[in-house]
């Protein structure tokens, strides 16, 4: 007789809910773990996917259902582990789950939102925005609830949401939950994280609010995001008549992270591609090292590279001067067709900054560092999946996570 112990997935941005469901739907119990309160990881966030150009919520929406109709997969979000035990045909879990402040009973009415008093930075749309200490994530957030910041809630001092909420959804008293586990296999489904941009200071980010990196970009192009879908320099609120984007900012550099991290080049153009759409005036300009697309998507820079308002210059970028009388961003890059560097102005630039694997989900389980493990070195029943393993697009994350989930099970004979 074959008994098969649950899988535990950690991480459910797009490879660990393809590997949730796909391992599920094959008949394999899942639990599906995630740190933030809602799942869709970096994903959700983004306002189109390369290279299809659509929006996440249509892919998502599908695989959200395909988490709700499937009861093999259990679901457990502001959760993280806190160790991992090896055993001989087995994996023991302890995790621990966030207050659960506001529970299933919440209806979305609002009514909370009205009456709340704190308010905190919307780390969603990357701290370019602000919402109330209690918040509902984003419009396709599930689980389908309201959240409370633990760090902006003033409690007892307030308890203005539970008082006002009329279906017994919140406790404000709530505490931390701990679980154990005993599991068959683990797929890491960790993600990624962008690499701090502020740690190149002649990029000068965070001297000008119109110095953007590429996930910012994403959310003031999203309907959803900080402008609605508008791209408005933060100075003026006009429209940009000239964006210029920076490549491999922290990649492939022996200071920072010394990988290509594989995406970058295809989020800009994408991006650039954008802009030009929604703004029929503005220029861009892209300045890299070496131009790649992931993928077969060679038709995408060619459609890139047709562009009249669309201007690819091979050579780095040295300093980004903030203090100019007209407003404008200057900086200093090489132009290697011309052999010379050569100053350039936007209105708003875009930094692309490299990925860096997120393992501070698997703290104890994995060794902390910033390049990519070894695939092959990590233990008997551990699969990793998508960004966890190296920068992957979309497609690429979606078949790696549905191999992980065919491979992420051992069996106990008895």
């Amino acid at each position: 007789m074959l008994e098969r112990l649950p899988i535990l997935v950690i991480g459910a941005g797009m490879s660990g809910i393809t590997a949730a469901v796909e391992a599920a739907e094959a008949g394999l119990s899942v639990i599906l773990l995630e740190k933030l309160p809602y799942i869709g990881g970096n994903a959700i966030s983004m306002n189109r996917y390369f290279p299809k150009m659509c929006p996440p919520y249509c892919g998502m929406e599908i695989n959200f259902r395909r988490i709700k109709d499937n009861p093999l997969i259990s679901l457990m979000v502001s959760t993280e582990v806190s160790s991992v035990f090896e055993q001989d045909d087995s994996f023991a879990v302890e995790l621990v789950s966030a207050p659960e402040y506001v529970n299933s009973n919440c209806t979305l009415c609002g009514d909370c939102v009205e009456v709340c008093k704190a308010e905190m930075k919307d780390v969603f749309n990357r701290s370019m925005s602000s919402k109330k200490a209690i918040y509902h994530p984003h419009d396709l957030a599930f689980p389908e609830r309201y959240v409370i910041d633990d760090a902006s809630c003033l409690y007892d001092r307030c308890n203005a949401c539970f008082e006002t909420c009329r279906y017994d959804a919140i406790n404000l008293e709530a505490k931390p939950k701990e679980t154990e586990l005993i599991v068959g296999s683990i797929i890491l489904a960790t993600g990624w994280e962008g690499f701090d941009p502020a740690e190149v200071p002649d990029y000068s980010f965070g001297k000008h609010p119109d110095i953007l990196t590429n996930l910012m970009m994403e959310r003031i192009s999203a309907p959803n995001g900080s402008t609605m879908g508008k791209i408005l320099c933060h100075e003026t609120q006009k429209a940009p008549k000239k964006i210029a984007f920076i490549h491999c900012v922290g990649s492939r550099d022996e200071n920072h992270l010394p990988y290509c991290s594989g995406v970058c080049c295809s989020a800009s153009l994408k991006q650039a591609l954008h802009a030009v759409e929604v703004l029929p005036e503005v220029e861009v300009s892209l300045h890299y090292i070496d131009l790649r697309v992931s993928g077969r998507n060679e038709d995408f820079l060619s459609k890139i590279q047709d562009h009249p308002r669309i201007r690819l210059i091979k050579g780095k970028v040295s300093k980004v001067n903030t203090n100019t009388n007209n407003k404008e961003l200057e900086f200093v890059a090489e132009d290697i067709e011309s052999g010379k560097k050569l100053t350039y102005d936007a209105d708003m630039l875009v930094l692309a900054t490299g990925l860096i694997p997120n393992q501070s989900a698997v703290e104890g389980l994995l060794p902390k560092q910033r390049s990519y493990l070894d695939y092959y070195s990590l233990p008997d029943g551990v699969k990793m999946a998508g960004c966890a393993i190296q920068p992957m697009d979309i497609s690429a994350s979606v078949k790696s996570a549905t191999g992980a989930s065919l491979l992420g099970f051992r069996r106990k004979e008895e």
